[in-house]
């Protein structure tokens, strides 16, 4: 493993109306191996700004460990199912870590 290795490796954040629909569709990119593993938090209270009005609104969030190269293939599934006509996707480097965990992330994720 080199210092590349951990750059490669990534966060990704999303968010939903529907905890429950979140969840199945976290753990379906778990399944395909398109994540290692997923944290769900649910309630969340979201503030956000649409169509020039701004909404508060009880969401789910969730929060997978990734490969950076894999996080195409989550926006596009994204982009297809999510409820949102703008799904919320963002992601965030993981920089360091326990070397066996971010081994095991990208072990979970390789093409098996």
């Amino acid at each position: 493993m080199n210092a590349s290795d951990d750059v490669e490796l990534c966060e990704v954040v999303i968010t939903a109306p529907d905890p429950e629909w979140l969840h199945e569709f976290a753990r379906g990119l778990v399944v395909s191996r398109l994540a290692s593993n997923v944290h769900n938090f649910a309630p969340v209270q979201s503030t956000y700004r649409w169509a020039d009005e701004v909404h508060d609104r009880t969401e789910g969030r969730a929060a997978l460990h990734t490969r950076r190269s894999l996080i195409p293939a989550i926006v596009e599934r994204a982009t297809t199912e999510h409820p949102y006509d703008v799904p919320s996707v963002s992601a965030r480097p993981i920089h360091d870590g326990s070397p066996a965990y971010l081994a095991w992330i990208r072990d979970q994720t390789s093409p098996q």
